[in-house]
């Protein structure tokens, strides 16, 4: 349910943008805001790895720095980190492995596994354009290119570890989401980034506060 909101949400955020567009000239205070800030907070990531019935939920911290050119266009970097790890479970066929979890003489058997995904880290490059929706609120959508780090390890209900394995993978990364300035320098922000990783698709969603200088 949560990600079909924050998927709802992005694209909420992309007709916003799309429809105050032409409005932008009336908002704003007409001081142009330019230079670097820094960011941090809570990271949701919902990561699905092929196999798996369904996505892992695992939760993050993140930090974020970029650069602001002008009013509506930015770049910037930020690095997640996972702070714990993920359960999931899949179906796995005996003889893939080479192995009789069951004893019972047939390694054509299909058995579900459970296993956890821990998010090493997760870094990504992008290039951000907000649309003031007023003097202190913004909307934004972004695209860049990220990288994410994991590892994971599966266990069969007899208690045989399938495997210990690190992966990682690289791929698009789209995004969109809200800025409220709180004063001049504070600021708060939500986001939704969906990053295409192949074989481990993610969704995130990162809420936090950030410092302009």
């Amino acid at each position: 349910m949560l990600k079909q909101l924050l998927i709802g949400a992005t694209a909420a955020g992309a007709f916003t943008i799309a429809g105050a567009s032409a409005q932008a000239q009336s908002y704003g205070g007409g001081t142009e805001d330019t230079g670097f800030y820094l960011q941090g907070g809570y990271s949701y990531l919902d990561i699905q790895p092929d196999g798996a019935d369904s996505g892992v939920d695992t939760n993050a911290i993140t930090a974020r720095t970029g650069y602001q050119f002008n009013r509506n266009f930015s770049v910037e970097a930020d690095l997640t980190s996972g702070i714990d790890d993920g359960d999931f479970d899949f179906n796995v066929d005996e003889d893939e492995f080479n192995f009789d979890d069951n004893n019972d003489g047939d390694f054509n058997d299909t058995i579900n596994a459970s296993g956890d995904i821990g998010l090493n880290y997760l870094v990504g490059v992008y290039g951000r354009y907000s649309v003031p929706v007023s003097d202190r609120f913004d909307v934004f959508a972004r695209a860049g290119y990220a990288f994410i780090d994991l590892d994971a390890t599966a266990t069969t209900p007899g208690g045989t570890e399938i495997g210990r394995i690190e992966d990682s993978e690289d791929g698009a990364a789209l995004g969109a989401g809200l800025n409220y300035d709180l004063t001049e320098n504070w600021e708060l922000r939500g986001d939704y980034t969906w990053y295409g990783f192949g074989s481990t698709d993610t969704h995130a969603a990162m809420f936090g506060a950030g410092y302009k200088f």
